[in-house]
């Protein structure tokens, strides 16, 4: 099963251990909003190495799909320090956890009710495949996955046709005894279009869900026409490629 990418950012930060009691409705996430954000990160990046807020964002979404609820006491300090999971001292991350806990109230809603989500992907340069652009969410949802491997300990049946349509943007040599994994990834065309990879990103995000958090009678995911690709700028904010 996959291992921790080599890729994925070491950081770390004392951090409060209770989410904000009232958060406030959901809102669009602006471009300030999304500075605000790296800029809180790359703080804790003078004691630590945080997640870039792309792999921030696949990072909630793998512990959002754990079989049963990982605490917010045990997923924080990996945001904070990727590496060891251990906070760092005298790092006063109230406003970044707001912040945090903001997106993982949208993106729980959303995979709760198997509703369309924008992952949060940035567009790098002319240069950059698809899979290059993506990869850092990819490597933020192996984290997840590797931290805390409830998910991976399901029907691999079910769990990897989705799975391949995620971890097609590994290098192969990130994935161990994976042989069934690696097939179905074998068989798979790489994206051509930006937009393409970011829909198998939700698409499988969610047929992950139905495995490990089953409903009743699962509802299509909405997948609203003008949406697709997630924020799309020049780059992540402050220039960070995760």
């Amino acid at each position: 099963m996959p291992q921790r990418p080599a890729s994925a950012p070491a950081h770390a930060a004392r951090a409060p251990l209770s989410p904000p009691r009232s958060p406030a409705p959901p809102e669009p996430w602006s471009d300030e909003d999304l500075d605000e954000l790296q800029s809180l990160l790359d703080e804790v990046a003078a004691h630590a190495e945080p997640l870039d807020v792309s792999m921030l964002d696949g990072f909630l979404v793998g512990v959002l799909l754990q079989p049963r609820p990982v605490a917010l006491s045990a997923w924080w300090p990996w945001v904070l320090d990727s590496e060891e999971g251990h906070a760092p001292e005298g790092v006063d991350a109230q406003a970044l956890l707001q912040l945090v806990h903001r997106r993982y109230g949208e993106l729980r809603q959303a995979i709760h009710d198997r509703q369309w989500f924008d992952p949060w992907v940035f567009e790098l340069d002319e240069e950059a495949s698809p899979s290059d652009t993506v990869l850092p969410w990819v490597a933020g949802f192996a984290l997840a996955t590797d931290v805390f491997p409830g998910l991976m300990g399901l029907d691999e049946g079910q769990l990897t046709e989705p799975l391949a349509q995620l971890y097609m943007h590994l290098d192969p040599e990130d994935l161990e005894d994976a042989d069934a994994l690696l097939d179905e990834i074998e068989s798979l065309e790489p994206p051509e279009e930006l937009e393409e990879a970011v829909e198998s990103l939700v698409r499988a995000s969610l047929l992950l869900a139905d495995v490990s958090l089953p409903q009743a009678a699962p509802r299509p995911a909405h997948r609203p026409g003008a949406r697709g690709a997630g924020p799309r700028r020049g780059g992540p904010p402050h220039g960070r490629r995760g």
